[in-house]
């Protein structure tokens, strides 16, 4: 077995196969090559009895998982609406297991808890919330959401004479959920707290595909007396589109109901001027949620709550035992995160901010901003290409009509798929907009660069010709994409 004096051999393997991962990234596929069969018969394998070295594992694990990783590093990745990695991100993230900090209370970890700190307030600037706010570092929007959404329960229900933390939901009033386009998050969240699916009120959009403010203020007054949370979006997931904060908030709070922002992504406009004004008016919410995940660019476990409300945020998180010991005059994490025991996320958070700055941030959003605009537009130009939703922002959406020029959705799968196969780039096959399969474009990598849009039209410009070229002489074959 591994002692203290036997770190190097694993590590340094560990470190020669990251760093030869990281040398080839512009190189490799984007999407996953081989088949979730493959993957089976490599990882499933039974139990070993005996201990076998660290660096032997090191070495077969980074074999076996080869070919089954979505190269979501590199700078032609656009599914998902996934981040890269800063250089100085993934350094503290190594760190930080290397340190192997819990980061739940301040006497386990005191630089940990100070490095959230300043996190925190340095991201509160950023996005233009009120100082006062205060925040948790969580694993990512989902719990984001939760956290806030259980700040939000405990702050409706006191005002509506419920202690929450005390009796619970059973017999509590009901609490109405109103919101336009939303996440699938959202949806579990209100679940693990209680609310149930009919506790939500999809209401209709205006002309831009925002929450319309008629419909509503029309809602609030239908349930008027009744506590109420209003879900607003910050960049929609498909088309990165904004609802109207300036006009909706102040409808909100006139009903008295809680505004939650979600803004997994498009939060991160506030960073740059030309692109703040998307967001004007957010700062008169109750919540805000978004990831570090995504453009920020730090490594996975990365999401973050804001709460306006900062005594409903305390008493919804904060547990007092005679085994936890809470440091006077420092910010426990735990006061305000729904974990005990969790990683310490604030080290890469500090890190990517510091390495940006104000201005390598706004220049990172900005800079995918311009891609996802350039890319559709040159995807537009060619011939078998429909725009779906040009980018407000860093999303946009294509299909494929067929050779024949008549929408398909088989033929959209299709080419999307092939285009996973050729490997110059990768694509969201999973969204479908007026019943038309559509390929979702994300830019959200910190090293995207016009250089990679050009490369990536080409590609599918290729791709298309190829493909229409074959249907003139052989039926069509469907493609799967591997995984």
């Amino acid at each position: 077995m591994t002692t203290q004096r036997e770190f190097t051999p694993a590590l340094a393997r560990a470190m020669h196969y990251a760093l030869n991962y990281l040398n080839m990234v512009d190189e490799n596929p984007v999407a996953a090559t081989v088949s979730l069969q493959t993957l089976r018969e490599r990882l499933c394998k039974s139990l070993n009895h005996d201990p076998l070295p660290a660096e032997s594992v090191v070495a077969q694990l980074a074999r076996d998982v080869e070919g089954g990783l979505n190269n979501s590093v590199n700078a032609r990745f656009h599914a998902w609406v996934i981040g890269g990695c800063l250089p100085s991100a993934l350094a503290a993230d190594w760190l930080t297991s290397t340190w192997d900090q819990n980061a739940g209370l301040y006497s386990v970890s005191p630089a940990a808890a100070v490095v959230e700190e300043a996190v925190g307030a340095w991201l509160i600037d950023v996005f233009g919330l009120p100082a006062s706010s205060s925040f948790a570092l969580v694993t990512g929007c989902q719990m984001a959401h939760t956290t806030c959404l259980a700040a939000a329960r405990t702050w409706l229900l006191k005002n509506h004479g419920w202690d929450v933390e005390r009796q619970g939901m059973s017999g509590s009033p009901k609490i109405h959920v109103f919101c336009g386009e939303r996440h699938s998050s959202i949806d579990r969240s209100l679940r693990l707290l209680g609310f149930g699916d009919d506790s939500l009120h999809a209401l209709p959009l205006d002309a831009s595909g925002a929450l319309d403010a008629a419909a509503l203020e029309s809602a609030l007054r239908e349930h008027s007396g009744q506590p109420a949370i209003v879900l607003l979006q910050a960049g929609d997931i498909n088309t990165g589109g904004f609802d109207d904060f300036e006009q909706l908030i102040p409808v909100a709070r006139r009903f008295g109901a809680w505004v939650h922002v979600d803004g997994a992504f498009g939060m991160w406009a506030a960073a740059s001027p030309r692109f703040a004004p998307l967001v004007r008016g957010i700062e008169g919410a109750h919540s805000w949620a978004t990831d570090g995940h995504k453009w920020l660019n730090v490594p996975y476990d990365c999401g973050y709550a804001f709460v306006a409300e900062r005594d409903a945020h305390r008493a919804a998180m904060s547990y007092q035992a005679s085994y936890v010991t809470h440091q006077d005059d420092a910010r426990e994490p735990m006061d305000w995160n729904p974990e005990f025991s969790r990683r310490a996320r604030g080290f890469a958070t500090y890190a990517a901010l510091r390495e940006l700055g104000r201005n390598g941030l706004r220049e990172l959003i900005e800079r995918c901003c311009d891609c996802a605009a350039t890319l559709v537009a040159a995807l537009e130009e060619l011939e078998g290409v429909e725009v779906l939703s040009r980018p407000i922002i860093n999303q946009g959406l294509v299909t494929f009509p067929d050779s024949s020029g008549t929408p398909s959705n088989t033929w959209t799968d299709l080419v999307i798929a092939e285009i996973a196969r050729e490997g110059t780039a990768f694509f969201s096959d999973t969204t479908t907009r007026d019943g038309r399969r559509a390929m979702r474009i994300s830019v959200c990598n910190w090293q995207s660069s016009q250089e990679d849009v050009i490369r990536t039209v080409t590609a599918i410009e290729r791709i298309l010709s190829r493909l229409h070229q074959r249907t003139r002489c052989a039926p069509l074959v469907p493609f799967v994409i591997c995984g």
